[in-house]
Parts: C-alpha cells; structure tokens; sequence
C-alpha cells in the first residue's frame, strides 16, 4: 500500500522560538507512549497541535481531547482529528461483513459511527479532512499482481453517514487524495498534480510539471494562496511554493527538508532536516530559515515509522 510520510523523535528538544512570539508562553514536553520515551515540545499559542501520530500502521494513538495524554487505539490502522478538533476519524484494522469503513467519534460526547466504504478486497485509507470539518477524503487501492495500486477515492459525508467512492482513470499506482480549500480534491499527476471534482471524479485543473505533493497532508498553506510541492529535478532547491491561482511555481525555498508535515503557519512549514548523522524536526521560514527546533531525530527513531497528525484549531 502507499508508504505514509514517517517521522521519528528523540528526548532531547529544543526551546528555540518563532519570531514575534513573546518568550513568556507556557511550554510542555508531551511523552509519546509506544516510543520509548520520545518527547514533542510543544508552546501555548501554537498554531497547530499535535493530536495523532503510530508507528506504521502497527500501533496508532490519539490524544485526549483535552490535555496531552495519548492512548493506543488498538483496532485502528490510523486516525485524525477534524479542523476545530471535535470529531475523529479512523481506519479499522480488519473489515466487517466484507466492508472497509471509517469510523467518525465525536470526542465531545463519545458517540461513534462506522460509515461503509468499500468492499473487499478493495481497501480505502489515509483519511484527510475537509477544512469545514463535514467530509472526510479516503484514497482508495486494490491489489493488482501483488503489489496495490491506487484506483480512486471515496468521499464520507460525516453527518449524512453516506460513502460514495469515484473510480478515476490514469491515475499514478502511487497517488493519494486530499482537499483544495474550496472542497476538491488533489492528486499527484505524472510529474505535477491534477485537481478533481469530488462529486464525480471530472478533471478540473492540471498543475503540469511543478512537482511531486509532500505528502498526504494538506500542501495548501491555510490562507491557500501557496502550495508546497518537491521541487522538480531542473531545480537545485527541494522544496517548491506553487501559486494555485497561475499554477506556477511562485518561489523554491534554500532548504533540502527530508520530509514535510505540512503548514505552521502561512509563513512557515513543519519539516524534518538532516543534521549530521541524525535528524531534526523544526520550523521553517519561507527562505528556509529554521526559526524553531521541535526535536532532535536520532537515525534510529527515524527509521521506527513514526508519522504525525497534527490538526488546526483544535
């Protein structure tokens, strides 16, 4: 199946700050079980949270709703949280009565629904949450000669509880869906993205040749006027900023991040870059400028598949 982003962190953290931030906001270490002891420092006033992260899809957690406690859901394969935090959205582990489904919790209250999705042996995963908090977007893959290719997507419509699954042709055996801020869907697209029309599938809009997505979190910045992408290989910088509106690459920031865990801010993303032998997980600047260290990366935690969530508003 797509490998997701994996991520891994250490003990040791750093208490750098953003600029323009005061210096007197509250700061946490927040343990994560499962790991042998890995911290994340976290600040009072950070613009996203940290709600979700597993090891593969062996072991997945997700914070409590309300301080920093992370508790092992054992029947899930993965899980986020909702923009604004309410709502959680998980993938089980194995199918019931030969259906694939997701199940929506609402944290506030307890209550949960498994929505059907697909049914075996297809498979529909890596969840990614519309920025209203109604719809969830799953990638959908069917195994094919031994290895799993993507097909097509299904879209959960959380308070109607209703699937509809859309089978989409030419499609990358290594694409992934998510949304655009105005509630279509991305995918990767030869050596560019292609935007969808959720509803039916139809192309609307072909970014040609600006990059490969960072990854299965959302790329649009939250005011969606940049969009980061891997840089295509005529550029010597990794990480790319396309301008939706043209479909241009606008900027190529001076940084080679190892992998990215989507937008801080409008003006700065989460990255992992190499340092030495090991790794960091850090802020950075639109110049590539690291302006906060969120954890050291040993190589050995970055070779244990931990991936993160990180949810806005929440």
């Amino acid at each position: 199946m797509i490998a997701k982003i994996a991520i891994a962190l250490s003990l040791t953290l750093s208490g750098h700050a953003l600029a323009g931030s005061t210096g007197t906001a509250a700061r946490a270490d927040v343990v994560l079980p499962g790991t042998g002891g890995v911290k994340y420092r976290e600040t009072t006033g950070d613009p996203v949270r940290l709600t979700a992260y597993g090891l593969g899809t062996k072991r997945t957690y997700l914070r409590s709703a309300t301080g920093s406690t992370f508790t092992w859901q054992q029947a899930l394969s993965e899980v986020s949280v909702a923009p604004g935090g309410r709502l959680t959205a998980g993938v089980p582990r194995a199918y019931r009565s030969g259906y694939d489904s997701l199940i929506v919790t609402d944290r506030t209250t307890g209550a949960g629904n498994r929505i059907r999705t697909v049914k075996k042996p297809l498979t529909a995963s890596y969840a990614s949450w519309s920025r209203d908090g109604r719809r969830v977007a799953l990638t959908v893959e069917q195994k094919t000669g031994g290895t799993w290719r993507v097909i097509g997507y299904t879209v959960v419509d959380v308070a109607a509880r209703t699937a509809r699954t859309v089978r989409v042709t030419g499609l990358s055996a290594k694409a992934g869906f998510w949304w655009s801020p105005d509630g279509n869907l991305v995918s990767r697209y030869g050596t560019g993205l292609r935007v969808y029309r959720a509803v039916d599938g139809a192309v609307l809009r072909t970014y040609a040749g600006v990059g490969l997505p960072t990854g299965p979190e959302d790329s649009f910045s939250p005011s969606g006027t940049r969009l980061t992408t891997w840089c295509p290989s005529r550029f010597k910088e990794q990480l790319c900023l396309v301008d939706p509106a043209t479909g241009k690459i606008a900027q190529r920031v001076d940084a080679r991040p190892e992998a990215l865990f989507g937008w801080w801010d409008d003006s700065h993303v989460i990255a992992v870059v190499a340092r030495g032998t090991a790794y960091r997980l850090v802020v950075l600047d639109l110049t590539g400028r690291t302006t906060r260290v969120l954890a050291e990366l040993p190589r050995t935690a970055w070779a244990a598949d931990l991936w993160l969530s990180f949810t806005r508003g929440s």
